[in-house]
């Protein structure tokens, strides 16, 4: 089984309303607070349809309660992962006051301790960049096992995802990869088209997102002696 990287992309226009579910859908977003939530419980909508073969047509903007509670649960999970990220954020930060509260030492021990808060920060800062590279790597497989179960706890069995992302570590690599493309890009456009135009071009994203997560897990979640 290959994934379609390209189809993530165009997939999302071969609904024929897909124009007005795409400016619907990042109208919703400009909500303050309930509006990001609500996109992020559609992604998780269009990631189950997408891990059960049927991408189009896109599910209807409709049930904004329902949405919006399994856009919540997203978020939690999503932030669940990146508890180790806000750690090592903080130690990296705690090195650069070192030098602050050893204002009135020696020189030589200040510049002492300036040096060793600086390693400390470097090394903290190196976790950082690499957790957040295995955090993009592993989530797409809890977000994908939450959407397929419906059930939170399934998106916390990291072990499992460990296994999937051994077996999958190449197209893992491309969806973190052309995911981050898209989500520039959008940015980019969104940016020009007068600023507001973000929000609808960072929804277009998700869909893309959506269609990546739910390709990769679909794969991941095939046997491997059944990929052969």
């Amino acid at each position: 089984m290959k994934m379609e990287i390209g189809r993530s992309f165009t997939y999302i226009m071969e609904d024929q309303d897909w124009a007005k579910k795409v400016l619907l859908g990042g109208a919703i977003t400009l909500i303050p607070i309930v509006g990001p939530f609500f996109a992020m419980g559609y992604v998780i909508e269009v990631m189950r349809n997408v891990i059960a073969g049927q991408e189009t047509p896109l599910p209807a903007l409709d049930d904004f309660g329902g949405k919006l509670v399994e856009g919540l649960k997203m978020w939690v999970i999503a932030f669940v992962y990146a508890l180790p990220l806000v750690l090592l954020m903080m130690c990296a930060q705690s090195g650069s006051l070192v030098p602050a509260l050893a204002g009135n030492l020696d020189p030589d021990v200040f510049q002492a301790l300036t040096m060793l808060s600086l390693g400390v920060s470097v090394c903290f800062g190196c976790l950082l960049l690499l957790y957040s590279i295995l955090m993009g790597l592993i989530l797409p497989f809890a977000l994908g096992r939450y959407a397929e179960t419906g059930e939170f706890g399934a998106a916390l069995r990291v072990g499992e995802f460990f296994g999937m992302l051994k077996d999958n570590v190449g197209p893992a690599i491309i969806v973190l990869l052309v995911n981050g493309l898209a989500a520039s890009a959008a940015m980019l456009v969104g940016t020009i088209a007068c600023g507001v135009g973000i929000f609808f071009t960072m929804f277009y994203a998700q869909l893309v997102m959506a269609f990546l997560y739910g390709a990769l897990y679909r794969q991941a979640a095939v046997p491997r002696s059944a990929q052969l």
